[in-house]
């Protein structure tokens, strides 16, 4: 399983990378036969978001690292060394570009953009 991620190098610059998430087929709902599924990782809080289509943001960092779950909609995130990538329903994004020049994001569906987020810190 692939997701996106978002991160600042050691000058500030934010940069995409893919990141594969493994997999391992274990017992995860007993009495259920075993599903591959990845290790836990601890998280602080989660919240739900709507960006209102057309809505358009100035380039920041993320104030906490965090995973995005697209639910509807489109975004466009563009990190500051000029890549982009296209976040669709379906997809997700790990945000850890906390500090540095950050990303900007837009929406770019004709509908709102929503998403569910998963805080680490």
């Amino acid at each position: 399983m692939m997701i996106h991620e978002l991160y600042a190098d050691p000058d500030g610059e934010s940069r995409w990378r893919d990141v594969e998430v493994t997999l391992e087929e274990r017992v995860f709902a007993p009495p259920a036969k075993g599903i591959e599924v990845s290790a836990p990782q601890p998280a602080s809080q989660t919240v739900f978001l709507r960006l209102r289509s057309g809505w358009d943001e100035p380039i920041h960092p993320t104030p906490v690292a965090q995973r995005l779950v697209c639910l509807s909609g489109s975004v466009r995130v563009t990190a500051s060394d000029g890549t982009f990538r296209d976040i669709d329903p379906g997809d997700v994004w790990d945000m850890s570009d906390t500090h540095g020049k950050g990303h900007h994001t837009a929406v770019t569906s004709a509908e709102d953009f929503e998403c569910v987020i998963v805080q680490f810190a």
